[in-house]
């Protein structure tokens, strides 16, 4: 999804219609066996030597993409999508798709990498400055163009979730922890207390309302996936900045995360209506229950990845993975499929996660509107995310970064710095 994280659609919807086994993800056992082991795709698969050569190919559609609109060290956001439906109106740039593709070039590790991702940071950066609030806060979309100054910035979404917040803020947390430049970390500290004044929350099981819509109005409800991000956010700028303000803040997203978690069904709730008590239980999708692990890392709820494994795991017009939400089967949304295989090896079921790696690298190749290089967000047209929304078969920057995250086993929203994990 451009704007935001996915789930932050599902929420805001459904918020309207609402008022042991041997393997660690378990709840019941292993996961279920991934479709393609059973013969189930009669495609070529990728090798698991060629995996590196696919992660450089990865890396040459990002570099592309963010020298569509300019070039060298002048900030800017990166286009999003390209291709396909979602690609045709070209000019949108989420800022959760840009702090992805920081990520993805801090894990490269080399010079160039570490310079992109400083451009894009600083983009972040006069963002902020630009803003006409003032008040440390982004919005969710701009226009990637070249940024000679605050004067250039220009917002195609006003709305500020919650949620492209604290990616944004781990973004820059990240590239102060590989840079010492402290501008990064003052952007990612306001980012910090912005949401801290304006979405903390103490109805129900706590935690952090949804942010702000276009209209500047707040959003009430309350997004399991925002307080994954959160919650990931706020230890690393613990660890960074050595406040334990921010332990605390973390602790507040943590309490509410482990309150919507549904042991029978082994999964978790969305979130909560715009009552901020009411589950919000409409419609289970893939990303907070692989998020969750990611961030949490905590047995006691890692059987939400074996649920998105047995639940969303889908075989369909020659290509593998999984869907968003079990509402639509017919078709793989490739970025969720990154999360789970993330999810999956830093579990130790490596077996499943190179299945999942072997699927988007064949849809690297062979996918709709492919071009060797890039990631399409989706195996079709339309996905949908059973709440009518839905992702197209476009080129995508945050599912082509996330691939190359899961390839190197990177995990985003852990307390280490994307720099102090490089090599494991």
């Amino acid at each position: 999804m451009t704007v935001k994280p996915l789930t932050a659609l599902v929420v805001a919807l459904g918020a309207a219609l609402v008022m042991t086994g041997c393997g660690l993800f378990g709840g019941g056992g292993k996961p279920a066996a991934h479709p393609a082991a059973a013969g189930s795709a009669a495609r070529a698969r990728l090798p698991p030597r060629l995996l590196g050569a696919s992660v450089s190919r990865a890396y040459q559609f990002l570099d592309q993409m963010m020298d569509r609109h300019g070039a060298g060290p002048t900030p800017r956001f990166v286009q999003s999508y390209i291709g396909g439906l979602a690609g045709a109106p070209g000019l949108d740039s989420s800022i959760y798709d840009d702090a992805v593709l920081i990520d993805a070039y801090l894990a490269e590790g080399t010079p160039g990498g570490l310079a992109r991702a400083k451009v894009i940071g600083t983009a972040f950066l006069d963002a902020q400055a630009a803003n006409p609030l003032r008040n440390g806060s982004l919005f969710d979309a701009y226009l990637p163009v070249p940024l000679g100054g605050p004067g250039h910035v220009q917002a195609t979404d006003q709305a500020s979730h919650t949620g492209s917040m604290a990616w944004a803020g781990l973004a820059l947390t990240e590239l102060f922890a590989a840079t010492g430049m402290h501008s990064y970390l003052d952007g990612a500290v306001a980012i910090g207390d912005r949401v801290q004044a304006d979405a903390w929350d103490n109805r129900g099981a706590g935690g952090y309302t949804g942010g702000s819509s276009a209209s500047g109005a707040k959003i009430e409800w309350k997004s399991t996936e925002h307080n994954i991000d959160l919650y990931a956010f706020f230890r690393l700028l613990a660890r960074e900045t050595a406040n334990p303000v921010w332990t605390t803040r973390a602790a507040w997203a943590r309490a509410f995360i482990v309150r919507m978690w549904d042991g029978r069904q082994g999964r978790f709730y969305v979130g909560t209506a715009t009552d901020g008590t009411t589950l919000n239980n409409s419609v289970p999708t893939e990303d907070v229950n692989s998020w969750s692990y990611l961030a949490l890392r905590d047995p006691a709820y890692a059987g939400s990845v074996g649920w998105d494994v047995r639940h969303l795991s889908v075989t369909v017009g020659g290509f593998s993975g999984v869907s968003i939400c079990p509402g639509d089967r017919t078709g793989v949304w490739f970025e969720g499929t990154a999360h789970l295989a993330e999810a999956l090896a830093l579990g130790g079921e490596d077996a499943q996660a190179s299945a999942y790696l072997s699927d988007i690298g064949y849809a690297q190749a062979h996918g709709p509107n492919a071009d060797g290089r890039g990631i399409m967000a989706a195996s079709r047209n339309r996905l949908g995310d059973c709440m009518r929304g839905y992702v197209d078969a476009s080129l995508h920057t945050g599912t082509t970064a996330w691939f190359i995250l899961a390839a190197k086993r990177i995990d985003p929203l852990s307390a280490a710095p994307v720099s102090a994990q490089r090599g494991g």
